[in-house]
C-alpha cells in the first residue's frame, strides 16, 4: 500500500520568521528613543544650568548676606525677607506693578477681542494679511521696541512731537521723563506690543462658536449686537477666564520693555518689581544679592499663585465648557 506524505505545518515557521522582524522593531525604537535624547540633552543640561540652578541658588542666596563679588557669605536666615518686606520702596513697586497691570490687562482683552471678532468675519477682505500685520509686533525683539519707543516719545524731535505739533502744539510731551505720563505710556507700548497674542487666543475661541447658531440668530431677526450678547458671550466665557489669568500673568514680566525705555524712572514712577529686583542685584553702589534674592523668591511666590489660579481656571473653563455642550 502506498503511505500517504501529511505535509508539515507551515505555522512554526511563520512564527520563526516574525522573530527577526520583532526583534528588529525593538532595535529600530531602542535606535530612536537614543537620537530623541541625544538631541534633548544640550536643551536638558542648558535649562539646568541657567534655568534650574539660578531658581534653587536664589532660595539659598535669599538667605545670606553675600554682594557678589566676595567669596564670604554670612548665613542671616530671614532677615533678607524681614529687610524686603519692611521697605516702603518694595511696596511702591509691587503697587506700581498692580496697576501696570490694571492699565494693561483690560485693554488688552476688550480691544484684542474686538478685532478677533472683525478679523473672524469670512466675509473681510484680506483677514489673513491683517492677522498678520497685527501679530507682527509680538515677534519684534522687546529691548529694541523699547529703544526705538525712546526715540518715538522723544520730546526734542521725535515722530510723536513732530504729530503733535502738527495739531497745534507748541512743545513736544515728554511722556517717558514726566512721573505723571510715564507708565500709561510704558502701559500703552507693552498693549500694542503683546496685542497680537491676546488677539490670537481670541481667534481660536471664535472659531469654536458654530456658525449655524448665527444663522440660526439672524433667521429669527437678532442683529450684530444680539447675536453677540446672545451667542458669542456665553460661549465666549470660559475662554475669558483663561485669557484674563494668562494675560495677567503675562504683564508681571515687563522687565525688558521697563528697563529700556524708562529703566523705572522717572523717580521710580515706572520701577515695577523686576526692575526693584535689578537694582538691588546689579544697578546699586554695593550689589546687595541676597536682599534682591528675597525680593525675587517673594516676586516668585505671587507668580506661583497666580499660576495655581490659571490651573483652577482651565478645570473650570473645561467643566464649563462640557456643561454648555
Amino acid at each position: 500500500m502506498a503511505r500517504t506524505i501529511t505535509p508539515a505545518p507551515t505555522a512554526a515557521p511563520t512564527a520563526l520568521a516574525d522573530r527577526p522582524k520583532a526583534g528588529r522593531r525593538g532595535v529600530d525604537t531602542r535606535r530612536q528613543t537614543m537620537w530623541i535624547w541625544a538631541f534633548l540633552t544640550p536643551t536638558i543640561v542648558l535649562y539646568g544650568m541657567y534655568t534650574l540652578y539660578p531658581i534653587v541658588a536664589s532660595y539659598w542666596y535669599s538667605l545670606v548676606e553675600w554682594n557678589g563679588f566676595s567669596s564670604q557669605q554670612r548665613f542671616v536666615g530671614v532677615q533678607n525677607y524681614q529687610a524686603v518686606l519692611n521697605d516702603p520702596a518694595f511696596w511702591a513697586s509691587v503697587k506700581i506693578t498692580l496697576v501696570f497691570m490694571l492699565l494693561v490687562a483690560p485693554a488688552r482683552i476688550l480691544l484684542s477681542l474686538l478685532l478677533a471678532m472683525v478679523l473672524n468675519s469670512p466675509r473681510l477682505p484680506l483677514r489673513n494679511l491683517f492677522r498678520t500685520v497685527y501679530f507682527l509686533p509680538v515677534v519684534t525683539t522687546t529691548a529694541i521696541v523699547g529703544v526705538v519707543m525712546q526715540f518715538v516719545f522723544d520730546p526734542a524731535s521725535g515722530p510723536f512731537t513732530a504729530f503733535l505739533k502738527a495739531f497745534g502744539a507748541d512743545t513736544g510731551i515728554d511722556f517717558l521723563g514726566d512721573s505723571g505720563t510715564a507708565l500709561v505710556t510704558a502701559a500703552a507700548v507693552y498693549v500694542w506690543k503683546f496685542f497680537g497674542i491676546t488677539m490670537v487666543y481670541w481667534l481660536a475661541a471664535l472659531q469654536t462658536v458654530p456658525t449655524e447658531l448665527y444663522e440660526a440668530g439672524r433667521i429669527d431677526g437678532a442683529g450684530s449686537f444680539q447675536l453677540f450678547r446672545y451667542v458669542t458671550l456665553p460661549l465666549l466665557m470660559p475662554f475669558l477666564l483663561i485669557i484674563t489669568v494668562l494675560t495677567v500673568e503675562d504683564t508681571f514680566h515687563a522687565f525688558d520693555l521697563m528697563q529700556t525705555m524708562t529703566g523705572g524712572g522717572p523717580f521710580f514712577s515706572t520701577e515695577i518689581i523686576e526692575i526693584y529686583i535689578y537694582r538691588w542685584a546689579f544697578s546699586a553702589s554695593i550689589p546687595q544679592l541676597g536682599f534682591a534674592s528675597a525680593a525675587a523668591v517673594l516676586f516668585g511666590l505671587f507668580v506661583m499663585v497666580v499660576g495655581a489660579l490659571q490651573a483652577w481656571a482651565l478645570v473650570v473653563a473645561r467643566r464649563s465648557r462640557k456643561e454648555l455642550s
